[in-house]
């Protein structure tokens, strides 16, 4: 039980003050402009590419009918390139954004869905067998290894 408030429920929550949504998430790339060449070779828009001398430079990219961004650069934070793993793009249709991607020369896994049989999460191939929403993906990696996992959400739960 939390000690601030030990005359609360844990799940009973009081409404942020405010919206927060996510912006942007950083990618920690090796080469700007080969990681620039990627993301716009997968129809990503380009929000902005600024450099304040050799040891910084910003480059913002947003997916299509996306709400969030992603930065990529020079001096933007100390990840070694290719950490950031299990970034989701949410896609409607995740038979068409495979073949989209692999249109575009990327890499592209199967899709897969996880069973919880034996009590920890377990990769099978094929999508989810009875069809359901956030429950078939398929992953990719940019040329420094950022990895992204696909889920495909036709029908999105309540509230989301």
């Amino acid at each position: 039980m939390n000690s601030a408030q030990p005359d609360r429920p844990a799940d009973a929550v009081a409404p942020p003050a405010v919206d927060m949504k996510v912006e942007v998430v950083v990618l920690p790339v090796a080469d700007v402009d080969r990681a620039l060449n990627f993301y716009r070779g997968l129809g990503w828009r380009l929000d902005a590419d600024y450099e304040a001398g050799p040891r910084f430079r910003i480059v913002q990219l947003t997916p299509p009918g996306s709400a969030c961004s992603v930065h990529l650069g020079r001096g933007l934070t100390p990840a070694a390139p290719g950490t950031v793993q299990g970034t989701y793009l949410v896609v409607d249709d995740l038979d068409r954004a495979r073949e989209d991607l692999l249109g575009r020369g990327v890499e592209v896994s199967p899709v897969f869905h996880n069973t919880y049989d034996n009590g920890f999460q377990e990769r099978v191939d094929g999508r989810a067998p009875d069809g359901r929403s956030y429950a078939s993906f398929a992953t990719f990696t940019d040329p420094d290894g950022n990895g992204w996992l696909m889920q495909e959400v036709k029908e999105r739960a309540p509230g989301r």
